[in-house]
């Protein structure tokens, strides 16, 4: 599809949720195409998902450049190559720092496994739980430069089992977020999105009669 919207998306892990986003690109409707995988480190299962889908990929180690601040000069050298308009952090474990968002910030998403803007971090589900919350969720926003404190752009909302472990509600939220993740590239793709300070805002597109 000509008129696909590129994205880039970058990984560190298991690219559970690139393979999402590359399953519903194979629809044409959802008019999204991946441009490109980036990752942070060699031998990773997302580059091989990314590899076995055609998609070009390319790896940029911090430990191979000098400072943090090179890399990330380099990193939005090798995103901005392939002309996205989205870039999507598909659980990738680095912070993208000024050069990155100085090109790319208000159009990079990433995903927490919390309602922000509680439990901010690498251990949302598990604040969570030791909070005694009886819902959490996953949130989709904005990258700038703090730590999840972007403009949300959706929120799912999961609840907590009294059963729960951290990892029996971690992946009840991984497997929401996944589906809330496809479904909003793929709208702010099709039918664009404005902010508006902390507000995002995307028109649903309307139902043909």
């Amino acid at each position: 599809m000509t008129d696909a919207t590129p994205v880039v998306v970058l990984v560190s892990g298991s690219g559970t949720n690139l393979q999402a986003l590359l399953d519903a690109c194979d629809d044409p409707a959802y008019g999204v195409r991946v441009a490109a995988v980036g990752a942070d480190r060699e031998g990773i299962a997302g580059l091989e998902r990314a590899e076995a889908a055609g998609v070009p990929t390319f790896v940029l180690r911090v430990s191979d450049f000098e400072t943090r601040e090179a890399w990330d000069v380099a990193l939005a050298d090798r995103v901005a190559a392939h002309a996205p308009e989205l870039v999507v952090l598909a659980g990738f474990m680095k912070l993208t720092g000024p050069a990155f968002l100085a090109r790319f910030g208000g159009r990079t998403l990433n995903a927490h496994p919390a309602l922000s803007p509680s439990f901010p971090g690498m251990h949302g589900p598990r604040d969570a739980l030791e909070h005694g919350v009886k819902i959490t969720g996953a949130t989709l926003f904005l990258v700038d430069e703090g730590v999840d404190t972007g403009p949300i752009v959706a929120q799912v909302a999961v609840p907590v089992l009294d059963d729960d472990t951290v990892d029996s509600l971690h992946e009840r939220i991984k497997t929401s977020e996944r589906g809330m993740l496809v479904e909003w590239v793929g709208r702010l793709a099709r039918d664009g999105y404005s902010t508006d300070g902390r507000r995002v805002t995307s028109p649903r597109k309307k139902e043909s009669a």
